[in-house]
């Protein structure tokens, strides 16, 4: 398969990846769905009219829809022709896009000369907690070894209800939170800035599928037809509010000051070659949440810091999605065991993934070991937790033995000083 668009071989956006956006530039100030093809933005409203297969010929308005929750509610099966067809249109035999110069120049748009918005609207969002390594860190910092994972936490996929109007687009600012904090224990409550804020290393998974309804319950073995695709999300935390207010209903303004997604959302199908087996469970999950197929990637998944002070680059962070324990899958099976209904465009999040080594943890609470080991940066500044001024990037890609990438491009934030209360 190749392009007629040209790109390097270390693009995150070849021809078979064609991951979907959101986005508006000089041409067209309204927003329009596009998808990513090596430098450039496919523009699917101007070429609408060319999805005319059996499943999308009636369908064809979704893409001219200024975000993708239409297309995502249409089936599995629309999502497979509509990949089809841009494969075909894009490639270097077909000439119907290729040779209709007028239709190029209106179609085409360069990444560098658009900007990119959240690419649904998100009516609910829910973040779990599924990386082993990280979840068991997290319980030996504040519990011991030997009480690391709390007795539910093999038996289901735990998580909680997010604030879904805070997901923001990669390179929007964060800013410091004002709240409450307890930083001596036994005494009274202080309110001031955080001084614990922090980043969390996780995908994220978009719901599609046609809206199921309230008490209708999808299995994991029936969740295929309802994952749309992943985005790269850095969930940024407060921890020292968080510590103070999360018993016990669990995270609550120490989460909701911004969360952070990467603007394309890479499909299963360009995934599918990058399946690896599943982490192992034991116990064994109950029935709901069996499923038999592998849904685990291999994911490579990095996190780049960059102090305000110096524009060396520290990677900080290796680590890989191969890593968590439950499955998104199981994770949707969850989210609906009890009747909860979906809606194309939920975001389901994985939760922070940590590695088997200290330098694939997901997080400056884990990387710091709760501030007791300084992280060193390139530059020589050391943090424990994050200043005002960082920029923190994720970066997640697949890579196959000859060479192919698929990328999900970059999730990138800077984190700026809290704002004085009046």
């Amino acid at each position: 398969m190749k392009s007629f668009i040209e790109y390097s071989s270390s693009s995150d956006f070849p021809i078979e990846n064609l991951p979907y956006g959101v986005f508006t530039s000089h041409k067209n100030e309204q927003k329009h769905i596009g998808v990513a093809i090596g430098d450039w933005i496919l523009d699917l409203n101007i070429i609408s009219h060319l999805f005319s297969g059996p499943l999308l010929k009636d369908k064809q308005h979704v893409f001219k829809e200024q975000t993708l929750n239409s297309f995502m509610g249409l089936t599995k099966d629309h999502w497979t022709e509509a990949r089809v067809t841009l494969q075909q249109l894009l490639d270097v035999s077909n000439p119907i896009l290729q040779n209709d110069a007028a239709l190029r120049q209106r179609a085409f748009v360069k990444q560098t000369e658009s900007r990119m918005h959240v690419p649904a609207d998100i009516g609910d969002y829910t973040d779990f907690y599924s990386s082993i390594h990280h979840a068991t860190n997290v319980g030996i910092m504040f519990r011991s070894k030997e009480n690391a994972l709390m007795p539910n936490w093999k038996h289901l996929p735990v998580g909680y209800h997010g604030r879904c109007s805070s997901i923001v687009i990669s390179g929007t600012p964060i800013t410091r939170p004002q709240g409450q904090t307890l930083p001596v224990e036994g005494a009274e409550p202080h309110f001031g800035p955080c001084r614990l804020m922090d980043f969390e290393l996780e995908m994220a998974c978009f719901v599609g599928g046609p809206p199921t309804a309230l008490g209708e319950r999808v299995t994991a073995k029936q969740a295929n037809d309802h994952i749309f695709g992943f985005v790269l999300m850095n969930d940024w935390s407060a921890r020292d509010i968080q510590k103070w207010e999360y018993v016990p209903l669990g995270p609550f303004t120490s989460k909701n000051l911004g969360t952070t997604i990467s603007p394309w959302i890479v499909t299963v199908e360009a995934l599918r070659p990058f399946l690896i087996d599943n982490f192992p469970q034991e116990p064994q999950p109950f029935p709901y949440l069996k499923h038999d197929d592998k849904f685990n990637f291999d994911i490579k998944l990095e996190v780049d810091l960059i102090s305000d002070k110096s524009p060396v680059v520290s990677t900080i962070c290796r680590s890989n999605y191969r890593f968590l324990y439950w499955t998104v899958k199981q994770q949707l099976a969850q989210q609906t065991v009890t009747g909860c209904n979906l809606r194309p465009g939920d975001l389901l999040g994985s939760g922070t993934i940590s590695g088997d080594t200290s330098d694939s943890y997901g997080s400056m609470l884990e990387l710091s070991w709760k501030g007791t080991k300084p992280l060193r940066l390139k530059n020589g500044e050391e943090r424990k937790f994050l200043q005002d001024g960082d920029t923190v990037v994720l970066r997640g890609y697949c890579v196959d033995e000859s060479g192919l990438r698929i990328g999900f491009g970059k999730c990138e934030g800077k984190l700026s000083p809290a704002v004085p209360m009046e």
